[in-house]
């Protein structure tokens, strides 16, 4: 089957408990989205294509992939084949177009162009939005997964390993990711209080690092002096290296998924953003949040020494007020 994938790393972290359960009930899957969505599902080992930029290019990336299917499966074209997980109306008219019958949300006036749409249930988490319309596809029900458990190709932990090593960071680093792209209901999602809170984390004896995305490695240098700055990482690696971290210290970004998906502690600072629909997913993470008020520096930095304190090899010891996802 051909599945379309959201365009935002989180979204294609939170989708993968989703994946599996297609795969798990015979299907090979086909997946389109975004370039860095091949190396971060590279340990999955699926097909995975870099969906084209104009339209008609997509609509004949999904022709082919339509084709190839059906030559290679006799029944493909006599079943539902296509899975829509994003709720864009030009997700489903590409599938249309491409002569797939597909399944995706009621969303943007697209049932017409699907052939069979399924209600979007808002208020849960998005992990378990993905996971209830692979059930429907499926027709079936059945609980999401406590755990995501990333896979990373061996080759993709050694080049991290590399990386570690040539920067010669120490074991026990803590990650810090203070980048946050987009807004959450035209309210900003990055942390004002990062910066100031990197300089207080260094006090803390680890080395901390961050591995910033295209374009962001001078937002470390000009405002994280002493934070080691690992460039260049692509997804695959990075899901290597945050799983060798003490502890991940994140805004709502999509590498924070990524930790939590490999296992990694995390420690994730929320504002405006709503933990129960959109927080990382695991039994690793914990959530520091008292919107409509950012937290303190002071407040993450003593989770963070709990954390450290305990020997930093499990999540931050969890606080009555605070949410526990997954």
């Amino acid at each position: 089957m051909i599945v379309r994938l959201r365009n935002w790393v989180g979204d294609v972290i939170l989708g993968v408990p989703a994946l599996r359960l297609l795969q798990s009930h015979g299907y090979e899957l086909q997946l389109v989205g975004e370039r860095w969505a091949a190396p971060l599902l590279a340990g999955e080992q699926w097909a995975t294509h870099a969906r084209p930029k104009r339209l008609k290019e997509r609509v004949a990336q999904l022709r082919r992939l339509h084709v190839d299917a059906a030559a290679r499966d006799p029944g493909f074209d006599r079943r539902e084949n296509a899975l829509v997980l994003p709720t864009s109306f030009s997700s489903a008219l590409e599938m249309r177009l491409a002569g797939l019958k597909a399944v995706g949300y009621r969303q943007e006036a697209r049932s017409l162009l699907l052939r069979r749409s399924e209600p979007l249930v808002y208020g849960g988490h998005a992990l378990a939005s993905y996971w209830q319309l692979a059930c429907r596809f499926l027709r079936m029900d059945a609980a999401p997964p406590p755990v995501i458990d990333l896979k990373t190709r061996p080759a993709d932990q050694q080049r991290a390993d590399e990386v570690l090593a040539r920067a010669q960071v120490r074991p026990g680093f803590v990650v810090v990711c203070p980048f946050a792209g987009g807004l959450f209901e035209d309210q900003e999602k990055t942390w004002p209080a990062f910066p100031e809170f990197a300089l207080a984390l260094q006090r803390c004896g680890r080395d901390v690092v961050a591995c910033p995305g295209p374009g962001e490695d001078a937002l470390i240098t000009s405002h994280y002096p002493g934070v080691k700055l690992l460039a260049g990482v692509d997804l695959g690696a990075y899901g290597g290296l945050l799983r060798r971290s003490a502890l991940v210290v994140s805004n709502d970004t999509g590498p924070a998924h990524l930790a939590a998906a490999v296992g990694a502690p995390v420690l994730s600072v929320l504002g405006p953003t709503k933990p129960e629909q959109w927080a990382p997913w695991g039994p690793t993470v914990q959530i520091v949040r008292r919107w409509p008020e950012w937290p303190s520096v002071d407040e993450v930095i003593e989770r963070v020494q709990a954390h450290l304190a305990d020997g930093g090899t499990a999540a931050p010891a969890p606080a009555p007020a605070e949410t526990r996802i997954g």
